[in-house]
């Protein structure tokens, strides 16, 4: 919840920045969370229109002229955002934001429709199907640009988290090594350079690690001067009941009950 009103509250703040500023300066100015996109229409007008106007935002774009081109791009490498066209040939948006969706590894690439259609229902249907936003063409460009930030910064946002997720992973891991003997400090020498409370938890955890495993060692070491000292007094019993004189007395004491 937290992270969804820091992006609203960042769309807010870019949408209104972008309403007050002068006009002039749009095709200059940098990107304000520049991103890999991916542009996909099968109109090469289009294509050559708003790939120029991202690039002079500051984002690097790559273009597919159809739906099935998009796919073998998204799986081949990695995208910030799609802006895409759904009427094409081949494969269309409809199917492409069905196939992303279906992708355990492409469903959270976030996409943004910019089409010819404005019915209501397509509109829908793009939502419904994975879609993060929708613009009708002719589309307003400082509109499609604060979408664009708002996008991106709730992809960086989501990348964050997922990555914090996976740090956890490898704490939790951790402490199941520990209790299997296997855990090896090092592995969290990265973890416990963070300076947030992740990285204070894995230093106290590394810390406690090596406590258990001195504690370990010095139980090791205790039992093992214990069985030492049992087979030391083992032998002092033998050295004494195996002479001739203690098996004499034995024998008298068997005689005499």
């Amino acid at each position: 919840h937290k992270i969804a009103a820091a992006v609203e509250t960042f769309k807010a703040l870019i949408d209104y920045a972008l309403a007050t500023e002068e006009v002039t300066p749009l095709v200059s100015r940098p990107a304000l969370n520049a991103g890999m996109l991916l542009v996909v229409d099968d109109n090469v007008g289009n294509r050559d229109v708003l790939s120029s106007m991202l690039e002079r935002q500051g984002h690097t774009v790559v273009t597919a002229e159809n739906g099935q081109r998009a796919l073998d791009l998204l799986r081949a490498q990695t995208f910030d955002l799609v802006l895409l066209d759904i009427l094409m040939p081949e494969l269309d948006g409809f199917e492409v934001l069905r196939q992303l969706r279906a992708s355990d590894t492409l469903r959270h690439v976030p996409v943004i429709v910019i089409s010819a259609l404005d019915d209501l229902d397509d509109v829908a249907r793009c939502i419904e199907l994975g879609a993060e936003d929708y613009l009708s063409k002719p589309f307003d460009r400082v509109l499609l640009r604060a979408r664009i930030g708002a996008s991106l910064e709730r992809k960086r946002l989501r990348d964050q988290e997922l990555a914090y997720l996976k740090q956890v992973d490898r704490l939790t891991y951790a402490a199941s090594a520990v209790e299997t003997d296997t855990f090896e400090p090092d592995s969290l020498v990265d973890m416990a350079a963070r300076t947030d409370s992740l990285g204070q938890l894995a230093r106290v955890f590394v810390h406690m690690a090596h406590e258990v495993y001195a504690r370990e060692a010095r139980l090791k070491h205790e039992r093992f001067a214990v069985t030492i000292n049992e087979a030391q007094k083992a032998e002092s019993v033998a050295a004494i009941t195996d002479t001739d004189y203690f098996q004499a007395l034995r024998q008298k004491v068997q005689r005499h009950p």
